[in-house]
């Protein structure tokens, strides 16, 4: 049976109806091999049977179209990043948009580019070879070690951003978007579980109550 490969664009990071809607906007577009082969590289993987976005998305089979970096490079930032921002059920998938990013903005400025590319060269000397070979504490301390570096704050800086403000990061964690302005109280996205309520006293009127 042939595989059905999906592109990761970033897709809107504005209102979000629902969870199918935000997926299929980031998860939608099938690519031949041909267009595969446009770029320079490309990273691929498979979302998780347990993921939210494997009952969603069209396939469960990604791709990203690389054009500044090479599929090495990107593979390294996208395992670099997870470092940097680690969430263990969060998909990779996700993380592939900031590569997707630091790519356009390497494609933009061969500064940038060169940074990336030295980056990663040092990472694979570190590990001897691939860098994403190297286990999980090792690579941690790798990347504590690059803490402050240009290479280290150009992903930093663009991560913070990339990863957490799309629809794909909104389906996973459970945020609405602007689905929650002006009255979320009432609209299911007063359901945070991951901190505790705080004290009554401490919480503000109540719209309701007002």
């Amino acid at each position: 049976m042939k595989t059905r490969v999906i592109p990761i664009a970033s897709g809107p990071t504005g209102h979000v109806e629902h969870a199918e809607h935000a997926v299929s906007a980031a998860l939608k577009i099938p690519l031949t091999r041909r267009e595969l082969l446009k770029g320079t590289g490309v990273i691929t993987g498979t979302l998780a049977l347990s993921s939210i976005f494997a009952a969603l998305a069209p396939s469960r089979v990604w791709a990203v179209e690389l054009q500044g970096l090479d599929s090495h490079q990107g593979e390294v930032i996208l395992a670099f990043t997870r470092q940097i921002y680690p969430h263990a059920t969060l998909d990779d998938a996700v993380y592939a948009l900031v590569v997707k990013d630091l790519d356009a903005k390497a494609r933009k400025d061969t500064a940038v580019q060169q940074q990336l590319a030295d980056g990663v060269r040092q990472l694979d000397a570190l590990g001897g070879s691939d860098w994403t070979k190297r286990d999980a504490a090792t690579q941690a301390r790798d990347v504590a070690a690059l803490a402050g570096t240009p290479f280290f704050n150009t992903v930093r800086s663009t991560a913070v951003v990339s990863l957490y403000s799309n629809t794909l990061a909104y389906t996973h964690f459970g945020y609405g978007a602007s689905e929650g302005d002006a009255g979320y109280l009432y609209k299911g996205f007063n359901n945070l579980s991951w901190l505790p309520n705080p004290p009554a006293a401490d919480s503000g009127p109540i719209p309701k109550d007002s």
